[in-house]
């Protein structure tokens, strides 16, 4: 809420000071522009002889592999096979799991009918 009372209090001042000073509000603008359009004008000049520099000596960089970055590929590449293979040895653990307890319900079900016959 403060924030509100203060936002409209300097709209309200902005608008007064720019109506009691516009004259002089006019001649600073006026001083301000060319001071602008010269320093935008200087590093537009400065980025364009920048580039021009580079574009003559050639120097667009080359993107090579690094050789830290071979040792890096192949110890991930070594680490994603021993997942790999601990994921199949877990997948192998799993099966046999489901296995022995299908056995163990067709046992409990052979029980069942015996007693059921009984």
């Amino acid at each position: 809420m403060k924030t509100l009372i203060g936002g409209v209090a300097a709209a309200v001042l902005g608008i007064l000071g720019l109506i009691l000073w516009w004259k002089p509000f006019l001649q600073l603008l006026a001083g301000a522009i060319p001071f602008a359009l010269l320093s935008g004008g200087a590093l537009a000049i400065y980025l364009g002889v920048d580039e021009l520099k580079d574009k003559w000596k050639g120097k667009e960089e080359e993107f090579g592999v690094p050789t830290a970055g071979k040792e890096e590929a192949e110890k991930y590449k070594k680490e994603a096979e021993e997942l790999r293979k601990e994921v199949e040895r877990l997948k192998a653990e799993k099966e046999e799991k489901e296995q022995k307890k299908k056995e163990q319900e067709k046992k409990a079900e052979k029980e069942e009918e015996k007693k059921e016959k009984k």
